[in-house]
This record gives C-alpha cells, structure tokens and sequence, in this order.
C-alpha cells in the first residue's frame, strides 16, 4: 500500500531560481512538485515547512569512512550519520582503506558491511593498483576507479607510468577514472629541500593525466583541485573537446594557509591549503568547478597532535552551513549550492535519481533555516573524530531536516534513521 507525505511552504531550491513550492512524496520519490498541491493528495501526511528552504539531498562525491581498519576514527555507521547531519544524502566513498579496497572480494567485503551499517546511500571507488588494471575494468560494482598518483593515507600509489597508462587504457570509457593529481616525484623533491607539496606538484600531475585522458579518450575527474593553475589546465581540456570534471573541497574554499599555521596540525591535509590569493582565484573561479566534496578525512586528535600527524580533516557536517554563510555574504548564490552539491555530481556520476527536486525522482531533501545564526562547535559532532578545524566559527544557515527516500532521516538535532538504511547507488 502506497503512502503520500506532503511538505507544505517551503523555498524550494530549483535550477537557476528559487519557488515557494509543496512537495508531494510518495513512497521514495516524488510525485509532484508544484504551488498548493493540498487540495490534490487529500491521503496525504501534511507537514508545515514555512520558513524553511528546500535543496535536493547534497551529494559528497569525496569521503573517507575509514572503515576497514580505521574504525576507530570512522566507520560506515558514524560517518554516514555525520553526512546526514549536514545534510547529505549520498556519499561516495574512496578505497584507502586498510586493507584497500582494490579487488572484487575486499570490494563485496565492504559493500556488504555498508548494507547493515549505514544510515544514507552510499557508493565506493575500487582503488588502483600497479598492478589491478584489468580486473578493475571489469568490476561493475564500483562508482568509478580511483587513483593516486601522489602518495596520501594508506597504501595505494600507482606513480608509475606503465600503470597509469594499463589503467587509463582498460578501465572503460564510460566510467570515471578519479585521480588525486600530485606528482610524486615532485612531492619528494620538494620535501627534500623542506618543502611540503607546493603547486607545482599539483599543476604537474593535472597536466599528466589530461594528457592520459585526452589519449586513451576516457572521462577523467580531477580531486581536490586547489589551485588556479589546475583550474587553467582543466578550462583549456574543456574547449578541446575532453571530458573533465573536477571538485574543489570547502577546506580550500574557506581556509588558507595562515589559519594553518593557527590550527597546526589540525590544518594538515593533502594536498595543503594554500595562500590566500590561491583561495580568492578559487572563488573568482567557479564557473570551471563542476562540484564541491568535502574529501571528508577524518583522524582522531591523539594522531593529530602526535610527532607524525597525518593528513586529513573531517568536512561532512560543516559544508553546507559554510556555504549558506556564503550566500548570506554574497558570495554565491542558492542554486550554486545546489549545483555544486547535488545536481551536477548527479550528473557527473549517473545517478540519475537523484541531484534534483522534481517528480520521478529520488525525494532526497535538505532543509535548512537560512536565518539561524550559530557557532560551530566540536562538541555534538557526529563524526568519531569529534572535532573540526571550523570550530568558533559563527555561520548563518543550519540543516534543520533531511529525507532520504521519503523518509525523514535527521531533525536537526538526531539521526532518525537505523543502521541498514542506506542503499548502494550505481552509474545508470
């Protein structure tokens, strides 16, 4: 037996303009979407939403849910409530994982954990390997392939050119190639001059696997693009006729490298934040961004503030007030966010359910109170790590509800929904 939920008043957030709009939900998805539908769905449940605005369910294409073997930090459970927390709905999860999640088995292995234990949709990269090329190509059960040409957290590094060019020749032409594009002969030649992954590393390695992509003629997306530099190399690859995307993480958007040297440590990811100009060409720049991802990399304070702290910081729970701070600044504007979000990695990734709010698809919703003026703070976070380098931070936007499939998942201050309820989202 069906059943008809109806969100009544809302601002709703469409392509380029915003509507106040009823939401008519039945079942998982969306039935309708329109001004007055009360007087259409009499069965319905109604709920008042006046006041609040309507985004499609965010969709994180980046994150790190540590699990296998960094549960201790992450795992399927807390991070895929800390999505939902700041209003994502869908995560798509990369392969660092210990062991890698590199082959058909670790893969099945972790996608079987992921339909008990998490809480939103979720996909994962298959990681490559020197040596994994064609079995990867033909694995469908993966969002897309990932590779790190630049060394990060765990083991998985394919810096050598008969691999990268096994990969970029098998994987096919159809699916994503993701990459973390830093040189690593770069990045050690700089280290050993004391010197910690300047641009150049990242400028290189773009250049490289546009030139891999433009080859073997496969889709390529660009991770964590950081400078404008790579945003050059990517425009130019665009009006030649290539498939590229890219991501810019809030962390480059939003923290430069004077508030690492405030937040030491804390403010240590890969590759690093940058200067201050470096962020502003960013923003004077998104028009070549397809997408923002938090490459939510969670790490426990003990590891932070030990004498080899790794890179990373978790980012699920505060990107999406940071960027409703920056509209309320001017700096963008609520479609943006939207696109950047959900509908243009709906896009990139096939999920041709999700990333918008209109009848057919999947009613995946966030909605938030755009005049809620709070301080992010360390303490109430979801993620296991339990801190964020956005701490003190004060911001006008907050997730007050979140639906995943109809279904509300998050009110504002507790995750609704059970471990299980997350479902698996493929390219097509």
């Amino acid at each position: 037996m069906t059943s008809q939920l109806l969100l009544c008043g809302g601002a709703v957030v469409l392509p380029g303009e915003i509507k106040q709009q009823d939401i008519l939900i039945e079942d998982a998805r969306i039935l309708a979407a329109g001004a007055h539908l009360a007087g259409d769905a009499p069965q319905a449940t109604h709920v008042d939403i006046n006041g609040l605005t309507v985004f499609p369910g965010l969709i994180d294409v980046h994150v790190h849910l540590r699990e296998p073997g960094g549960e201790h930090k992450e795992d399927l459970y807390t991070g895929t409530c800390a999505a939902l927390a700041g209003g994502v709905t869908t995560v798509l999860a990369m392969p660092n994982t210990d062991p890698p999640i590199t082959h058909r088995e670790s893969l099945q292995d972790v996608l079987a954990s992921a339909a008990a234990r998490t809480v939103c949709d979720y996909g994962f990269y298959l990681g490559g390997t020197l040596d994994n090329a064609e079995e990867a190509a033909a694995i469908p059960d993966a969002i897309g392939l990932k590779l790190y040409i630049g060394s990060s957290t765990g083991s998985l590094l394919v810096d050598q050119l008969p691999a990268q060019i096994a990969h970029f020749a098998a994987y096919p032409r159809d699916r994503i190639i993701a990459v973390h594009a830093e040189d690593e002969a770069a990045v050690q030649y700089y280290a050993g001059r004391g010197q910690r992954r300047p641009p150049m590393c990242a400028t290189l390695a773009t250049a490289h696997v546009i030139a891999l992509a433009e080859h073997f003629e496969r889709r390529l997306h660009v991770c964590h693009v950081s400078t404008a530099y790579e945003l050059a190399l990517i425009r130019n690859a665009r009006a030649r006729g290539l498939d590229v995307t890219c991501e810019v993480t809030p962390h480059h958007l939003f923290l430069s490298m004077a508030d690492e040297q405030r937040l030491g440590a804390l403010g240590q990811v890969n590759p690093p934040l940058r200067s201050p100009e470096a962020v502003d060409a960013l923003w004077a720049q998104l028009d070549v961004v397809d997408m923002i991802a938090t490459d939510h990399a969670p790490h426990t304070l003990d590891e932070k503030n030990s004498a080899s702290p790794p890179s990373g910081m978790p980012g699920m729970e505060t990107m999406l007030p940071l960027l409703l701070d920056a509209a309320y600044h001017g700096r963008l504007s609520l479609p943006d966010i939207a696109r950047l979000t959900s509908t243009r990695p709906a896009e990139v990734f096939g999920l041709a359910n999700k990333g918008r709010i209109a009848p057919g698809h999947h009613a995946d919703l966030t909605l938030v109170n755009l005049n809620h003026q709070w301080t992010i703070q360390n303490e109430g976070l979801f993620t296991r790590c339990g801190w964020t380098p956005f701490a003190g931070l004060s911001v006008h936007g907050k997730v007050e509800q979140v639906y995943l499939r109809g279904k509300q998942v998050f009110d504002g201050d507790q995750i609704l929904a059970q471990a299980g309820d997350g479902c698996l989202v493929l390219q097509g």
